[in-house]
């Protein structure tokens, strides 16, 4: 009746021995580390790349802790953060370019867990420390982008049609493309009205308003907020941060956390960092120049300079012929005479509009604008000698190999939509990240030992089993998480302080059945599995309940609310686990095996007006 088939043990102990192992690289706290990565296709790191690491730090008497290759990064270990930073100087300093070299915090557990993917738990930002960031997405910036990117449609297409036509002009929230004759209006529009079908195009005398409707409009910026979180995520990625936060947080604000970045000023110029490149005609007039020169620049272009020391001056047109929303490929490289360049590779339209644009412009020159943080600068202003096809550029100019490296990981990782601006910006050491994990886990701590302490004084024996259940709940849980390397944070911690109480409900309904089997004169062995059997049901009911709650929660929250249904989902899941079959397991080995049994270590079973009975 009571007894448990041997599989059941054995599929009981398997899983908590499961439990500890995925549960214990949690205890072993984290070391600082130097991580070496890449940002580029051609390098690899392998073993190599460890023998000179281990080889300049021997040479720089520098101990480390241990080094290991994974994921095609190197990680080196150390003792404390002093000695992490001057490892990673000397690291810079012998890899060179190409190579990524940050500080980061590592798991220090043993190496056979790593290998069976045994990890502790990513802590989130307020228990680990790292940077917070709330961006600002100027709308205004990408609605401009979208009518400069429509205006060059619309002029390759007349271009394509021999249809002359004036200079485009925008207004609020239309375009206005004049013609000389009605005739050609005509004729224009519904060749327009081909190749845009998201617009409202209309004919008014000479000329065709192109205006937006309001779900166009509201596609834009959905768009451009998604694009823009696409982006950070690559650009992060790229530069091996691990574990990134980034999300949307309203209609035009986007939400980055970096838990455990040390170099707080390195990732706010990564993710502040807005690069966007544009090819743009150059104007070579004199009078023009001098022009604008002297401050007066001309309708419908830019005065614009070079980088390095000493910048030249250059009048661009403002109508953008190519963006970087084109740029499939950016690799860092070298021209013909040895100096730094970035070599592009465009996409499909992107390689047809470059050559295009080169094929009708020999003999004039064309500007690669480079705008990273609302600054434009001209990277190279070549003059086209032949048309260019192929979808293949090389930019050539006035920049350093690091520049070179720095411009390819920007437009390699992807334009932004829109320009963003930093809003909100919190540093949170790990000083107040490790005091936010000692009170949340003596928290937990000292809960679990109130209800521990109140089960076995009010259950006795049953209530030890319900306590090492419970135990057994938290190992899971944790292991549970470890595996799965979900972000723990503190409303996570909330959420395993209230596992507790819920897990232990179970285990009391459970007792108090018992309880009732046995006021009723049912003898202990039946009133064991008779309790367990009637408690099941509400059981099930009460936590299925609580998981429609949960399940709601991560379906609609965001952020700590989502980490909190995480932790609160499982726990429900688990603890249904531990409070029947593992406490039943306990259950059945200490009194299934006992004939004529005939009382239970449960606590007070008898009404007060009836003889005391079941009590040991």
């Amino acid at each position: 009746m009571n007894r448990y088939p041997l599989w059941k043990y054995l599929l009981i102990a398997a899983t908590i021995v499961l439990g500890i192992i995925y549960s214990l690289p949690n205890l072993f706290g984290e070391t600082p580390a130097v991580q070496v990565s890449t940002n580029r296709q051609s390098i690899i790191i392998n073993e190599s790349t460890q023998n000179r690491v281990a080889t300049a730090l021997q040479a720089a008497n520098i101990p480390t802790d241990g080094m290991f290759v994974a994921d095609n990064s190197l990680k080196v270990r150390f003792k404390d953060a002093e000695t992490q930073l001057k490892a990673r100087d000397v690291i810079e300093n012998t890899l060179g370019e190409g190579y990524i070299t940050a500080l980061n915090l590592l798991a220090d557990s043993p190496e056979w867990m790593a290998k069976i993917k045994a990890n502790p738990m990513f802590l989130g930002l307020d228990l680990r420390g790292g940077v917070h960031f709330t961006m600002q997405v100027d709308m205004k910036a990408a609605m401009q982008k979208t009518f400069e990117r429509y205006a060059g449609d619309i002029r390759r297409e007349l271009r394509r049609l021999k249809i002359r036509s004036g200079t485009i002009q925008q207004n609020a929230n239309s375009l206005t493309v004049p013609f000389q004759d009605p005739a050609d209006a005509a004729k224009a529009l519904p060749e327009l009205q081909k190749i845009f079908s998201d617009v409202t195009l209309a004919s008014e005398g000479n000329n065709i308003v192109l205006s937006l409707p309001e779900q166009t409009v509201t596609k834009i910026r959905t768009d451009a907020v998604k694009q823009n979180i696409n982006t950070l995520h690559n650009r992060v990625n790229e530069l091996g941060v691990a574990e990134p936060v980034i999300q949307q947080a309203g209609a035009e604000r986007i939400v980055v956390q970096l838990p455990g970045v040390q170099d707080t000023a390195k990732a706010k110029d990564i993710i502040g960092r807005t690069a966007t490149l544009e090819v743009r005609m150059v104007e070579d007039d004199a009078a023009k120049v001098q022009a604008a020169l002297a401050g007066n620049v001309p309708t419908g272009y830019e005065l614009l300079y070079s980088a390095g020391e000493h910048p030249q001056p250059t009048l661009v047109s403002k109508q953008v012929e190519l963006t970087g929303d084109n740029i499939n490929d950016a690799q860092p490289g070298f021209d013909d005479r040895g100096a730094p360049s970035v070599n592009l590779n465009l996409d499909g339209p992107g390689g047809s509009i470059f050559g295009e644009l080169t094929s009708q412009n020999v003999g004039k020159r064309m500007a690669m604008v480079l705008i990273d943080q609302g600054k434009s600068e001209v990277v190279t202003a070549p003059q086209i000698q032949a048309p260019i096809t192929g979808g293949r550029v090389q930019i050539t100019g006035s920049m350093t190999t690091a520049e070179a490296n720095d411009t390819s990981l920007l437009l390699r990782a992807g334009s932004l939509a829109a320009p963003m601006e930093i809003v909100e910006e919190r540093t949170i050491g790990p000083s107040l990240g490790k005091e936010n994990i000692e009170k949340g886990f003596n928290s937990t701590l000292w809960g679990f030992a109130a209800v521990a302490l109140f089960m076995v004084v009010y259950y006795r024996l049953m209530g030890v089993f319900s306590t090492i259940a419970l135990t057994a709940n938290i190992l899971f849980l944790i292991a549970i998480l470890s595996a799965m390397q979900a972000t723990l944070t503190l409303p996570g911690i909330a959420a395993l302080a209230l596992t507790l109480g819920m897990a232990i409900d179970s285990n009391v309904l459970i007792n108090e059945r018992i309880r009732e089997e046995l006021r009723a004169g049912v003898a202990p062995q039946q009133a064991i599995n008779l309790g367990y059997q009637h408690a099941w049901a509400t059981i099930v009911d009460s936590n299925i309940t609580s998981l429609i709650a949960g399940i709601a929660l991560l379906i609609f929250g965001s952020g700590p609310v989502r980490g909190f249904a995480v932790v609160h989902c499982l726990g429900i899941l688990t603890s249904m686990y531990s409070s029947v079959v593992v406490s039943r397991a306990m259950v059945n080995l200490w009194y299934g095996r006992r004939r004529g049994l005939q009382n239970i270590s449960i606590g007070s079973v008898w009404k007060p007006e009836t003889q005391p009975a079941g009590k040991e």
